[in-house]
């Protein structure tokens, strides 16, 4: 069983990795910063439509304020989805600005509405911490799927990734007669590799949700990673491994209701393929990164002696005792996967 001991410490985006977020258009100047959204006048819970608390508050700013934050929270987004296409805002209206104090990152969360079809989306304004964004560029990098987010100083400003919670998806769609449990099966190990690989640590039901789409004959599934606070920090191995969680272990019976050892080896395999393919074609990039990890303290030294040694011990490698850092320990992680695939 995984387990997290304490919160995360955040930290803050070093000169280094600032430079590399510039390199890669990931930073870039924005007219309001996470510390302005702080200047709410009063908040009240915010309740699901079958009246549970969702433990966010929604606020409210002064009139004051109000008319410039919501604009600049237009600009944003239009930022954000358009390149900076700002003709796309007049048909914007913020509906709403959500705050969640439980988090690690206490982010904002702003729903927009598009007057002409009445359609909405969210995106967040969070604190920028360094490790969420190693986590960000590294599920962009090696992972199947795109990410949309810039930083600005001390804010992080991300889309939002559509998709069924995992909690809610084991709760409601798991006795579902469509379901399709080999299949799901199958990506939830791919998942777990992929978590595992790059070191996406505390990926329980609440932090990934669960993506359907038909097929001409079946459904598929993708399972996508929401939070990346945990990248890289903790010790032990299981952390990073979400087969460990308990929280996810109604998907974890089923798989291995529905999978055998050999086809579990055969997904595995196939997608550290894909990694490794990722890794070649985004070879120079993934290489700026590491080496801008190398030179960062994003974890505890305790958690970084753990890893050394539950590491050494899975792969069986003693050259995860010369690892300085966790930025050496990702970079040995991946080559396991160049080895195993060439």
């Amino acid at each position: 069983m995984a387990l997290i001991s304490k919160k995360k410490i955040p930290f803050n985006i070093s000169p280094l990795l600032r430079k590399y977020l510039l390199k890669y258009g990931r930073e870039r100047a924005l007219p309001l910063r996470y510390s302005d959204l702080l200047r709410y006048d009063n908040r009240i819970p915010l309740y699901d439509t079958k009246g549970d608390d969702t433990l966010w508050e929604t606020v409210f700013y002064a009139q004051s304020d109000l008319a410039e934050i919501y604009h600049n929270l237009k600009i944003i987004y239009a930022d954000l989805k358009t390149d900076g296409d700002a003709s796309v805002i007049e048909h914007l209206v913020v509906d709403r600005v959500d705050f969640c104090t439980y988090a690690n990152t206490s982010p904002f969360r702003i729903r927009i509405i598009n007057r002409v079809n009445d359609n909405y989306d969210y995106f967040y304004v969070k604190n920028a911490d360094a490790s969420r964004v190693y986590g960000l560029e590294l599920e962009h990098i090696l992972s199947p799927n795109v990410l949309n987010y810039v930083t600005y100083k001390e804010t992080l400003v991300e889309e939002h990734i559509a998709g069924i919670p995992g909690d809610i998806f084991m709760d409601n769609h798991l006795s579902d007669v469509n379901l399709n449990p080999i299949r799901l099966a199958k990506e939830f190990i791919k998942f777990n590799e992929r978590c595992f690989v790059r070191l996406l640590g505390d990926m329980h039901s609440s932090n990934f949700v669960v993506i359907i789409t038909p097929d001409f004959e079946d459904f598929h599934y993708r399972i996508r990673a929401i939070d990346f606070d945990q990248q890289s920090y903790e010790g032990s191995r299981s952390v990073y491994m979400p087969q460990y969680f308990k929280q996810n272990n109604r998907i974890i019976e089923m798989g291995m209701k529905y999978m055998t050892p050999e086809s579990v080896k055969q997904y595995q395999i196939e997608e550290r393929s894909l990694i490794a393919n990722r890794m070649h074609a985004e070879r120079l990039r993934l290489k700026d990164l590491v080496s801008v990890m190398k030179t960062d303290v994003i974890y505890l030294p305790e958690n970084l002696e753990i890893l050394k040694k539950d590491l050494e011990i899975y792969y069986k490698d003693a050259s995860f005792k010369t690892c300085k850092n966790m930025g050496d320990i990702l970079e040995r992680s991946l080559r396991h996967v160049i080895r195993e695939t060439a």
